[in-house]
């Protein structure tokens, strides 16, 4: 059965473990709306039938500036939407260096195929020039695509492409042009620390007419594929027959609807969003997390070496592949007991602690244990270790 795991491996957005941790709000809008009957396709004013989508369209649209959104289960989904229902059986041109493969196989040139659109790569792996895409726009041609590189970068000899620059040349052809910007920030997290991660709003500022993000990345919420933009562009999608058949669930659309709601106040979000307060915690906050569990090891299993540790960790999550926040990490080992074992005791525990094993030791990063999970995490140590008796 699924169960819930302590994070002590210090990546963020993991997506092995669910990614995005929800906020209290969200958690409770689900229960409440779920566990009973809901106004899912109600408008309680009219007494009419209305659409799931309008408990969280308004919000996006103020959020992103957006003329339209759309949401359907992930941003995969997302993107095979837009390509389905703006490109099929003409020409989208994207950069070789934007042929992107993320986990579970997910291949950019397969999502093209499948939606019916027809691939057109353009530039080198390292260097795409904007007369590239000038030079391959045709009669066919039905989009121009950036895309997000969001578990590697390109460093050395290198040319891109900004998305200001494609949209004016989209501009002069008369061709839209999409961005799959893949984290789905609603805030500018450059000022606090954590570059790379544009929100929304900027993306859609430099121009793009629709693009396309996750909900369970730096959003922070459940997972879902959002899509903003262009009322010419985003509107029609919201009838495409996929559409019904990648549509969000009421568990879904209360949780994301409450992670939206915090987001009206920045510095709400930024205490209330499990991930954004993850992101931007002090490194003396999370060592102070650290000190306090080696307290409390040390009162139970006194034979253990434990080591507090700087380091650095991801956000994870095919989100910002250059950034690595400082962490504070306790390096766990025993004079009798392996790392491995202790790993897989740990691992196999109850609660169940995933960790990272580094040189003879286990680290447990703190940056991604809460303060409430301290006690939990001491305790599993501790038996992963009396486990001998």
């Amino acid at each position: 059965p699924m169960r819930r795991v302590i994070n002590a491996a210090g990546v963020i957005v993991h997506t092995n473990l669910g990614r995005a941790p929800l906020p209290g709000e969200a958690l409770s809008a689900v229960v409440d709306t779920s566990g009973g009957y809901s106004n899912l396709e109600f408008d309680l004013a009219s007494g009419k039938r209305s659409s799931r989508l309008s408990h969280v369209e308004g919000t996006l649209r103020a959020l992103t500036g957006a003329e339209c959104a759309h949401v359907v289960n992930n941003n995969a989904a997302a993107v095979l939407l837009c390509l389905a229902g703006l490109a099929r059986g003409r020409e989208v041109i994207v950069s070789r260096g934007e042929l992107v493969e993320i986990g579970g196989s997910f291949r950019i040139p397969d999502i093209m195929a499948e939606s019916g659109a027809r691939l057109v790569e353009v530039g080198t792996t390292n260097r795409t020039r904007l007369s590239d895409y000038e030079n391959a726009v045709t009669g066919q041609t039905a989009l121009l695509l950036k895309v997000h590189r969001s578990n590697f970068s390109v460093h050395g000899f290198t040319e891109e492409v900004r998305v200001a620059d494609l949209a004016r040349l989209g501009a002069r052809a008369g061709i839209p042009v999409m961005e799959d910007q893949g984290s789905g920030a609603l805030i500018d997290l450059t000022p606090h620390g954590v570059p790379g991660a544009a929100s929304l709003r900027q993306v859609l500022a430099a121009g793009p007419g629709i693009v396309t993000a996750s909900g369970d990345k730096m959003l922070g919420g459940p997972q879902a594929g959002i899509i903003v933009g262009k009322e010419d562009l985003v509107a029609p999608l919201k009838g495409h027959p996929l559409s019904r058949a990648l549509r969000v669930d009421k568990m879904c659309l209360a949780a994301l609807s409450a992670v939206l709601r915090l987001y009206a106040d920045e510095r709400r979000a930024r205490d209330r969003v499990p991930v954004l307060r993850m992101l931007l915690e002090p490194e003396e906050r999370v060592r102070t997390r650290a000190r306090r569990l080696v307290r409390t090891i040390r009162a139970s299993a006194t034979e253990l070496s434990l080591v507090i540790e700087r380091g650095g960790t991801s956000p994870g999550g095919g989100a910002l592949p250059d950034v690595f926040l400082p962490t504070a990490c306790v390096a766990v080992s025993h004079p009798r007991i392996s790392e491995a074992v202790m790993e897989e005791r740990l691992r196999r525990g109850n609660p169940p602690v995933v960790a990272r094993v580094a040189k003879g030791m286990v680290l447990l990063d703190l940056r991604t244990v809460r303060d409430d999970e301290v006690p939990g995490l001491a305790a599993a140590v501790s038996a992963s270790v009396h486990e001998d008796g």
